[in-house]
C-alpha cells in the first residue's frame, strides 16, 4: 500500500486512484447502528407525524447492504403555510446533528404545526453515521454535493424531495458538529485523496454558526446564537479573528457561499438559512448538551423567522 506523508493511503502529491479508494473503504468499520439509534426513534414518531421513505442508498455492492432513507413531516400538510426544513446527519459522524433533529421532533415540533409545515431529514448519511465518517462509501463528501448532477446520492435524493415541495420554504437549518477528528482524520484524508498538502485549522471550543454569504441575515443568526447560549458556550475567535479559517462577522458567526460550494445550506431558497456547528470534544460539553444545543438552535431560528 502506498503512503501519504500525513495519511496512510496514497502517494504524496498524487490524487487517489481506484486502488487507494478501495484501500480507504476497507479500513472503515461499523461502529454503531442506524436501525437502533435512528430508525427506531423515527418509528416512534408515527403517531404525531408522517414518516415517509424518500429513497434507498444502493451500497450493497460496496459495503454489503443498502440503506433506506426516511423523512418526517407534518401529517396535515397545508400548502398555504410556510415550510420549516431541518437536516441532520449530512456528515454522519456528527452525532448531535442526527440526535438533535430527532429530539426536536420529539419535544418541540408539534408546538409550531399550527403555523407551519415541518419537514425533517434526520439522517441524510446513514452509512456515515454507522462508520462515524464524513464521506460516503465512494469517498465523496455529501456536504459538497448539493449540486446539479450531484456526485452523492445522499444529496441528490434530498434535493429531489425539496424540488417537489408544494409551498414556500421559510427557514432551513442544517445541524453539524466540528470535532477534533476534523484535524486528526478527515482533513488529512481529504488532502491525501486530492494529492494536496494538508493544513489543519484551529478547532473552535464552543458553538458557532455558518451563515450563507449569498443570503446574509444577521439578526436571524443572532437569535439562534442567543437561544443556544442558554445551553452551551459560544466559540471565541482565534488570534486571527477567524473560526475554521474564515473571518468572524459577528461573535460566533462566519459565512460561506452555500449554493456555490454545494453545501446543504443551499438545499432550499429559504430567506432564513444557517448551519450549526457544535463542539462535542469540549471539556465543557456532553453528548446531551450538544443535542440540546441543536434543538435550541432550531427553536431560536423558528421563533425569529415566524416573527420576521
Amino acid at each position: 500500500m502506498k503512503h501519504n506523508e500525513t495519511y496512510p493511503i496514497g502517494t504524496p502529491g498524487q490524487p487517489w486512484d481506484e486502488a487507494d479508494m478501495q484501500a480507504w473503504l476497507t479500513r472503515q468499520r461499523i461502529r454503531r447502528s442506524y436501525e437502533t439509534d435512528v430508525l427506531s426513534a423515527i418509528e416512534g414518531l408515527r403517531d404525531d407525524f408522517a414518516v415517509e421513505s424518500y429513497g434507498t442508498l444502493p451500497y450493497a455492492s460496496l459495503v454489503g447492504r443498502d440503506y433506506p432513507l426516511f423523512l418526517v413531516k407534518s401529517k396535515q400538510w397545508d400548502e398555504s403555510k410556510p415550510i420549516l426544513v431541518v437536516t441532520g446527519g449530512v456528515h454522519g459522524y456528527e452525532t448531535s446533528g442526527v440526535h438533535g433533529a430527532i429530539r426536536f421532533l420529539q419535544t418541540k415540533a408539534k408546538h409550531y404545526e399550527t403555523s407551519v409545515n415541518i419537514l425533517v431529514f434526520p439522517c441524510i448519511s446513514p452509512w456515515g453515521y454507522e462508520t462515524i465518517n464524513r464521506w460516503n462509501p465512494l469517498a465523496v463528501d455529501p456536504n459538497r454535493s448539493f449540486l446539479a448532477d450531484s456526485p452523492a446520492q445522499e444529496a441528490a435524493l434530498a434535493m429531489a424531495v425539496v424540488e417537489k415541495l408544494e409551498g414556500t420554504v421559510l427557514m432551513h437549518i442544517d445541524l453539524h458538529e466540528t470535532t477534533d477528528t476534523d484535524n486528526t482524520e478527515f482533513r488529512p484524508a481529504l488532502a491525501a485523496r486530492e494529492g494536496t498538502v494538508n493544513t489543519n485549522w484551529n478547532i473552535p471550543d464552543g458553538f458557532y454558526l455558518v451563515g450563507d454569504s449569498e443570503r446574509p441575515t444577521l439578526d436571524f443568526q443572532k437569535a439562534i446564537l442567543k437561544s443556544v447560549s442558554k445551553v452551551t458556550h459560544i466559540a471565541e475567535a482565534d488570534e486571527r479573528n477567524e473560526l475554521i479559517g474564515a473571518p468572524v462577522d459577528y461573535p460566533g458567526l462566519i459565512h460561506y457561499a452555500g449554493k456555490r460550494y454545494g453545501l446543504c445550506m443551499g438545499l432550499t431558497d429559504a430567506p432564513f438559512v444557517s448551519t450549526t456547528e457544535v463542539y462535542p470534544d469540549s471539556a465543557n460539553a456532553t453528548p446531551e448538551i450538544c443535542t440540546q444545543a441543536q434543538v435550541a438552535a432550531v427553536v431560536g431560528g423558528i421563533e425569529y423567522a415566524l416573527k420576521a
